[in-house]
């Protein structure tokens, strides 16, 4: 049986915590900065865990993390 690819899109931008949940960073924070507010800057600097009912869907596209 050969080999599974990891999904290039998702190994850039998940990552698999050691108790296994999915790690990620809140999109919105490349360029046009100047219109959004420094709150909303702010708040999108912190990262988040993917909610559980997506979970297993990451997981499947990243098998060897």
């Amino acid at each position: 049986m050969p080999k599974m690819k990891t999904h290039s899109g998702a190994k850039k931008r998940f990552k698999i915590t050691k108790n296994g949940k999915v790690k990620f960073n809140k999109k919105n924070r490349r360029h046009i900065l100047t219109k959004k507010s420094t709150k909303r800057k702010r708040h999108l600097r912190a990262g988040g865990y993917a909610d559980d009912t997506n979970v297993a869907a990451i997981k499947a596209l990243l098998p060897y993390k």
